[in-house]
């Protein structure tokens, strides 16, 4: 049997291994020539001074102060105007009594109509306030014929209705009824404030008199008093007693008896900043008791000039 020659097997082993291991190398290398062909170099640059500046954003322009517009210029940046600067125009616009800008109000509160239910719309309740700072009876028409034609609601019914009251609006007994039994305590102490009188609007008012909310009670009660209803008399006696207002002593003088009048002698004789409404209700009240108790409250302050005289 043949010896096998052991040395020449490791000789042609280590010669295959060899081969192999060039061929791979071979290989690595053209894939990676090929790779580095494909590669961008993203530095290549580095250090070149480009031949054109990159082009910077436009700085923005500058908006004038609503203070600094005119009035054709603010009417319009009211029509284009955002949530953002609504209220700042509109309150200019009030500032200035711009009677030009109430139909522009108005179309800012149309605009928006059919929402709000749940949340105010802030372009809204901005017309709103414009509309109780111009003031004047064209003010007051436009915000009682929004309210009666439903163009807001929700929260923002509750600012037009006391914006109607800021601007004396008297609203009519069929619109007037339904903010009386509307679920926003809000809305019916506003409308007390701006119904117009009418049998229906006056038994409404008295089921407001036992209202849970304080102010829906005061509103129906001062009223009422100003009607000379009797059925406003317990609610503005105590309040005359416990917590006077100038509202509260206008309704209270038609009661015009003797409890009241004492009452609005006492107020002002002890409430310096009520004197003059005391006095005024005093006057109204045609009756010798009246003014001799009037007489006597300007006998009390005739020390100090700066009072009511």
């Amino acid at each position: 049997m043949a010896r096998l020659d052991l040395y020449a097997l490791d000789q042609g082993r280590d010669f295959a291994v060899g081969a192999s291991r060039a061929c791979r190398s071979k290989r690595d290398g053209a894939v990676s020539e090929t790779a580095s062909d494909r590669q961008l170099d993203l530095f290549a640059a580095a250090g070149d001074r480009a031949d054109v500046a990159p082009a910077l954003p436009a700085a923005p322009a500058r908006r004038a102060p609503p203070a600094e517009l005119g009035d054709d210029a603010l009417l319009e940046q009211i029509r284009r105007a955002s949530i953002a600067d609504c209220h700042v125009l509109a309150t200019e616009a009030g500032r200035r009594r711009l009677s030009a800008a109430i139909p522009v109000l108005e179309d800012l509160c149309r605009r928006f109509r059919g929402f709000g239910l749940r949340r105010a719309i802030p372009e809204q309740l901005a017309a709103l306030e414009g509309l109780a700072l111009i003031g004047g009876i064209a003010a007051a028409r436009t915000v009682a014929r929004m309210i009666t034609e439903h163009v807001m609601q929700g929260p923002g019914l509750a600012v037009a209705a006391e914006a109607a009251v800021r601007l004396g609006v008297r609203l009519p007994p069929e619109c007037a009824l339904a903010l009386l039994r509307d679920p926003e305590p809000r809305v019916r102490a506003a409308a007390c404030r701006c119904a117009r009188s009418s049998p229906d609007v006056a038994t409404v008012m008295i089921e407001l008199l036992g209202d849970l909310h304080v102010e829906v009670s005061r509103a129906a009660a001062c009223a009422l008093g100003r009607v000379g209803r009797p059925e406003a008399r317990p609610i503005l006696l105590r309040l005359l007693c416990q917590d006077p207002s100038a509202e509260i002593i206008d309704a209270a003088a038609s009661l015009g008896d003797e409890e009241c009048l004492a009452l609005l002698g006492r107020i002002g004789r002890a409430r310096p900043d009520l004197a003059d409404a005391a006095l005024a209700a005093l006057g109204d009240i045609e009756e010798p008791r009246a003014t001799a108790i009037a007489e006597s409250v300007r006998r009390s302050w005739s020390s100090y000039p700066h009072l009511p005289r």
